[in-house]
């Protein structure tokens, strides 16, 4: 070898080193995180129980402020649209309660540290704790929410049949975007502090840009907007499986790609920037 090569190639050495090893310590504090489940399991009850202190009912309030929402919204839309209401009633309750789902872990997502600043300042715990608390807060929710559509099925004989067990896999797929999404805008927000007015913005727009209270064949001619929407991915591999259909392949795929890419973008920026969030927040 070159005398002049030397350097160089144990600087790119070095900085491979350096790099695997930022990785190998992101993935651990992941993997640490999942290991302190007593912990992030005990904040992310507390979490609840806060919202409802002092109420009768508590946390059931859930349940039945959706209840309330998917009806009223239902009869409303249901007559705009001129829809039987024996189908788009559990269609728009299904919708609304996945979509509630989505929705709370993008935009908490972008608190979840800024809201723990105490917590890591103080606590020496794995930063990947605060994401998996804001995961089971929101599946604690959905577990509530899950009861309106169950309600309205069983009101209108909906009966989805084993069909229905896809919804377990696409549960899964939400929950580990909303974990990337968490560890990438919890990280951008530290830093940025419009973010999460950013995001709370956008995701307000995609609402009804997504088929939550109107069905994708209201749309047509514009199948490429839909196509182009995560989102509406997303809530169609949840959603479909609850009403007893299949999910589209397309929805899969499209599923997936967005959660490959997601994950490497969300560790490239965890890796490089996590020992700075402490001084963020």
């Amino acid at each position: 070898m070159p005398p002049a090569q030397a350097p160089a190639t144990a600087l790119g050495h070095f900085l491979r080193g350096l790099v695997s090893e930022q990785i190998r310590r992101a993935l651990a504090d992941i993997a640490d995180g999942w290991g302190r489940r007593t912990l992030w399991g005990t904040m992310g009850l507390h979490d609840i129980r806060r919202g409802y202190r002092r109420s009768v009912i508590g946390p059931f309030w859930i349940t039945l402020s959706m209840g309330i929402m998917v009806g009223a919204l239902g009869l409303l839309y249901g007559t705009i649209f001129k829809q039987d209401m024996h189908d788009y009633l559990p269609y728009l309750a299904a919708g609304f309660v996945v979509w509630g789902l989505i929705s709370s872990l993008i935009t908490e997502g972008t608190a979840v540290f800024i809201g723990a600043e105490g917590l890591i300042r103080q606590l020496p715990a794995p930063l990947s704790v605060h994401v998996y608390r804001l995961l089971w807060s929101n599946l604690i929710i959905f577990g509530h929410n899950i009861w309106v559509f169950f309600a309205a099925a069983l009101w209108y004989s909906l009966n989805p049949g084993w069909t229905a067990l896809l919804a377990l896999p696409a549960l899964a797929l939400v929950l580990l975007n909303g974990f990337w999404l968490a560890l990438l805008l919890g990280l951008l927000s530290a830093r940025f502090r419009d973010i999460p007015l950013v995001v709370a913005s956008v995701v307000q727009v995609m609402f009804f840009i997504t088929p939550v209270i109107w069905r994708p064949d209201m749309l047509p001619d514009r199948a490429l907007v839909l196509d182009l929407n995560p989102l509406h991915h997303f809530v169609e591999i949840l959603r479909a499986p609850l009403l007893g259909q299949v999910p589209d392949l397309r929805h899969w795929l499209a599923a997936f790609v967005v959660t490959g890419v997601g994950w490497v973008v969300a560790l490239a920026f965890f890796r490089v920037y996590r020992w700075r969030l402490a001084y963020w927040v």
